[in-house]
């Protein structure tokens, strides 16, 4: 069952966040909310580290871009220092389920490992 506490609504505000074109645009803000060890597995099925994220995000993000949408986010904090998301995203037709593990480091909340995998939805 998905929990709602203080360690699960800042690991939410701060995916949230790292959604926004604003956010996304500036290596700095990108960069305060990944953990150094920071490490993800993309929906294109490649692994990015913390440095190639900021610095890709950073050069392709439009100004004028849209938020990605985000369906159904839920979170659960596994231990004191680690919380765990996942939810659905859509942006130009492409879809993806995502799973995060945000992890609390010196007293922040920090984006530790996040995967995506592509999906379309089936007819009915």
């Amino acid at each position: 069952m998905p929990e709602h506490n203080p360690a699960v609504e800042s690991a939410m505000e701060g995916e949230l966040a790292l959604l926004t074109p604003k956010v996304r645009r500036s290596a700095e803000r990108v960069a305060a909310l990944l953990h150094p060890d920071f490490h993800e597995f993309g929906a294109s099925g490649r692994h990015w580290s913390r440095a190639a994220i900021i610095a890709s995000l950073a050069a392709t993000t439009e100004p004028g871009a849209r938020p990605v949408a985000v369906f159904a986010l839920r979170g659960v904090q596994l231990a004191p220092d680690l919380v765990h998301l996942t939810y659905d995203t859509e942006y130009d037709g492409s879809r993806a389920h995502r799973s995060s593990l945000w992890r609390r480091t010196e007293g922040r909340w920090l984006l530790y490992f996040h995967q995506a995998t592509p999906f379309s939805e089936r007819p009915t």
